[in-house]
């Protein structure tokens, strides 16, 4: 047999090994699950339209991210779509009820929601970003902590000067000799 017929069958051998190889790693890899299906009889998957009157959130979000972003602040808030959004009693939903009509700006909890967003975005841009160790950006949640009110925060009383660590000072003064 020829040096170079040689070389070819033993790169052959490696080249099938590692295909081997690859495919036995593969078929152990774990694999993804597979998205769930609406059970029988089930809603189907919520489509959320593309949103109108967005005045404080950028205009390209999609209807899905404007909602991701709705549910974080009402978890924030502990509050529920109607605490923010007016029913449109000219749209009834399956239920019999009117749905919310969140284009509209009638509810003074949604304005105050603009102000708010606003406010944070500012702390977050012009002061929390400017503070090196912070990592955390300032949400709803920082002050509200799941009530519709800022959370009370009772200042602790303060009991004198700090006491340093260790044991206490001595009381007894050196005696002259």
């Amino acid at each position: 047999m020829k040096k170079s017929s040689l070389s070819l069958s033993v790169a052959a051998a490696v080249l099938f090994a590692t295909v081997v190889f690859a495919v036995s790693i593969a078929a152990q890899a774990p694999q993804a699950a597979p998205a769930p299906k609406p059970a029988p009889g089930g809603p189907p998957p919520r489509d959320f339209p593309a949103p109108t009157n967005l005045k404080v959130l950028p205009k390209n979000l999609t209807g899905q991210q404007v909602h991701d972003i709705m549910e974080q602040w009402a978890g924030s808030l502990g509050a529920h779509c109607s605490n923010c959004h007016a029913p449109d009693p000219k749209n009834i939903g399956p239920n019999g009820r009117p749905r919310l009509n969140f284009a509209d700006d009638s509810k003074e909890e949604k304005l105050t929601a603009r102000v708010m967003y606003k406010m944070t975005e500012d702390i977050n841009v012009n002061y929390v970003s400017k503070v090196p160790s912070s990592d955390e950006p300032v949400t709803c949640g920082t002050c509200h902590r799941g009530h519709l009110g800022p959370e009370h925060f009772e200042i602790p009383k303060d009991d004198g000067p700090p006491r340093p660590e260790g044991p206490p000072p001595s009381s007894a003064k050196p005696q002259p000799h």
